[in-house]
């Protein structure tokens, strides 16, 4: 139940932060952020394994994979035009 919570937290603050980083607005509430985060994450802990272990196993990140996740996310989400302002 604790590992739940804290992929939770885990997901809310690098959502947050990756949003900070990333350049362009991104318009979305606090359950978007979070489960961007938690994407994010995902994908960070994919491409860890794959640049460190050579297996595709699909597990959370740690704290900066989870970030560089959520950046990778939202460049994908801005090129895909979901968002009106990364555009102008």
């Amino acid at each position: 139940m604790f590992s739940l919570i804290g992929f939770i937290l885990l997901g809310i603050i690098a959502g947050y932060l990756g949003r900070l980083i990333m350049p362009g607005k991104q318009k979305m509430g606090f359950l978007a952020t979070a489960l961007l985060g938690m994407g994010g994450s995902v994908v960070g802990g994919l491409l860890g394994s794959l640049l460190f272990e050579g297996d595709l196993d699909l597990s959370p990140a740690g704290f900066i994979g989870a970030i560089i996740g959520v950046m990778i996310v939202l460049f994908v989400m801005q090129r895909m035009g979901k968002f009106d302002d990364a555009k102008r």
